[in-house]
């Protein structure tokens, strides 16, 4: 079975299943969490860093969260995701807010413009990682300092499929220490000030994604100027730094 198949089989018995749900019929969650785990088996993560960097399909994505600490109950509250196709950035997007009904404290709110309510009637966190995984695919994923990311896409996967999550995440860092060793800048906004992209949208999960796709593709064809062919190529360089 293909992936988009595969996909789509998934998602159709993921709504029986919750629609069986709904009517009573006690359907165990236990299957849920099977038809996540067969997805995990039947996705293969490709050797990504083999392939060209003019040739390599990537998403880069960003979350918004209720903190920093998913092992503390800090919990995703939306994913937003651009895919780019070497480097170029295609039209291809993805947003949504999870449905959260604990707390979401003001500073979170006033940062994100994400409020409580928002959140209340959004998908579950179960459903919002299945359509993520399926507009993801098998691509690599980029993140800006993907940490963050990781930590909670790890948790997320654990915490709702018992399976580990096993995407590749490239961190945008490789790519800035490559290009730019002798810069110590961190943040999103420095790095999009220093490369004159205006910092719009900040900290919204899809506007954050852009503009990191925005540095990921403009970076990516400096990285090739320089020599690197392959993301191996990017790796063997920072480990002679």
């Amino acid at each position: 079975m293909g992936v988009e198949s595969f996909f789509q089989y998934m998602r159709d018995l993921y709504g029986k299943m919750n629609a069986n749900v709904n009517q009573g019929t006690g359907l165990m969650n236990s299957q849920q969490l099977a038809f996540m785990r067969q997805l995990q088996k039947d996705v293969k993560v490709e050797l990504a860093s083999q392939l060209t960097l003019e040739n390599m399909e990537t998403v880069v994505f960003d979350i918004e969260t209720t903190g920093f600490f998913p092992d503390k109950g800090d919990q995703i509250i939306s994913i937003g995701a651009v895919k780019v196709k070497g480097c170029v950035i295609t039209e291809e997007v993805f947003y949504t807010l999870v449905q959260h009904n604990g707390p979401i404290s003001e500073e979170i709110s006033t940062l994100t413009g994400i409020y409580k309510e928002d959140t209340e009637k959004a998908p579950l966190l179960s459903e919002a990682l299945i359509s993520f995984f399926e507009f993801a695919k098998n691509d690599t994923l980029v993140a800006h300092h993907s940490s963050h990311e990781k930590n909670f896409m790890q948790s997320a996967c654990w915490k709702q499929f018992k399976t580990p999550f096993k995407h590749r995440i490239v961190d945008t860092a490789f790519l800035f220490k490559i290009v730019e060793p002798h810069k110590s800048i961190v943040s999103l906004e420095d790095w999009c000030s220093l490369n004159d992209i205006p910092a719009e949208n900040r900290h919204h999960a899809l506007g954050d994604a852009r503009l990191t796709a925005l540095l990921w593709t403009r970076y990516l064809k400096k990285a090739q100027e320089l020599g690197c062919v392959t993301l191996q190529d990017i790796y063997e360089r920072l480990a002679r730094r």
